[in-house]
């Protein structure tokens, strides 16, 4: 474990500040594409239906290789998995620029998923390989503000960018290559790799995962998908259009009050973990999720969303930062690129089912059923954590 001066913040770390770029591109692929899809839809002459496959394709590896290369980062070490993800992941994506068929862009949002399918997993294993302590939960919270500013920007850089043409989004992903430059020489991370019988790596890391608590916190993170990609990313906008008439534009801005929100709360978790418990941040995160879910659900103006909205960014800055920390307490450095990367598997999972529940829920009671249900989901959430989420000290 490298040794920090305590008086130097982590935010001033080359490593930190290099594991930060990781994360925006870890969330570029979606995000910055999406405004560009009206101009797919036309130049390729395919239907909406259609243009969501460009979200799927790319989704997909990550699915199935998510613990397959945390394996590999464990035996071979992170830099040697990270650095040819970030190439292909870059190479991938810029080449769809030059695409002339829907089928070839498939085919390289595939491979670019490919690349990108380690990316959401290393980024949080790096940050356990390097900190601990408060610092690892200081750490985990900057990376969180920098993935909340991502998720909310990437929407109007790729839609000032599609305005030139809908390929020129595929520029961004070019940028992935000085960054790998820079993680070849600049970062420095203890690279220890596991180098035990495979199947006796395998069953430490079943040991490790097959805990109470960390089966608690696995469903904490499939839960949490229900309130972020059910109730209020696929249904927050369409509320907003049908009780209050808001354009594209005005929902861009009103979910964004969310992600500054969350980004704010984030980058203070250092200072609140040293006055509470992880658990009780845990516990007061779910509290805020509910309460926002509950006052979203009878808000029929727009000055009746901005303290759930508050509400929501504040719980979603706690919960985020603070699972991934308490995660990386239970996985011991010989396999946590694994373990996180099992994590970010369930995290897709959530991410899949998530809008389909919701949407049965939605059907049978509109929108104020939805958002009453989230806010049965966040007292699920509390029920999980009193029941079955104990502190772990950090090694």
């Amino acid at each position: 474990m490298e040794k920090e001066k305590p008086e130097r913040s982590v935010i001033k770390d080359t490593n930190l500040q290099l594991i930060f770029l990781v994360t925006l591109f870890a969330v570029m692929g979606v995000a910055s594409l999406a405004p560009a899809f009206p101009k797919i839809i036309e130049f390729f002459q395919i239907t909406k239906k259609q243009v969501g496959l460009l979200i799927t394709v790319f989704t997909l590896p990550g699915v199935f290789l998510a613990p397959f290369m945390g394996i590999l980062a464990d035996r071979l070490g992170r830099k040697n998995i990270l650095i040819p993800s970030m190439l292909l992941f870059s190479v991938a994506g810029f080449l769809c620029m030059f695409t002339k068929t829907y089928e070839t862009l498939l085919l390289l949002r595939f491979f670019q998923g490919v690349g990108a399918s380690s990316l959401g997993s290393l980024n949080v294993t790096l940050i356990g390989d390097l900190y601990s302590g408060n610092r690892r939960a200081e750490a985990m919270g900057f990376n969180a503000s920098v993935l909340s500013i991502g998720t909310a920007a990437y929407p109007a850089i790729g839609g000032g960018l599609a305005m030139a043409g809908w390929n020129y989004p595929f520029i961004l992903p070019l940028l992935a290559i000085p960054l790998t430059i820079l993680i070849a020489l600049k970062l420095k991370n203890p690279e220890t790799r596991n180098n035990a019988h495979f199947f006796e790596y395998l069953r430490n890391t079943w040991r490790k995962i097959n805990q109470k608590t960390v089966w608690g916190l696995l469903i904490l993170n499939v839960l949490v998908f229900f309130l972020i990609y059910g109730a209020f990313i696929t249904f927050f906008p369409l509320m907003l259009k049908d009780r209050m008439g808001a354009n594209s534009f005005v929902i861009g801005i009103t979910m964004s009050l969310m992600s500054f929100t969350t980004a704010l709360t984030s980058s203070q978790l250092g200072r609140i973990t040293r006055r509470f418990r992880s658990r009780v941040v845990l516990i007061g995160s779910v509290s805020f999720y509910g309460i926002s879910m509950i006052l979203i659900s009878v808000a029929w103006s727009f000055h009746m969303l901005i303290l759930p909205l508050l509400f929501f960014g504040i719980g979603h800055g706690l919960f985020i930062p603070t699972i991934q920390t308490m995660l990386l307490g239970f996985a011991p450095i010989q396999e946590r690129a694994v373990f996180m990367s099992v994590n970010s598997m369930v995290l897709r999972t959530g991410q899949t089912i998530a809008p389909v529940f919701m949407g049965i829920v939605f059907g049978l009671g509109g929108f104020t059923l939805t958002f009453l249900g989230g806010a049965g989901i966040a007292v699920v959430m509390a029920v999980t954590i009193l029941i079955m989420v104990k502190e772990k000290p950090d090694k």
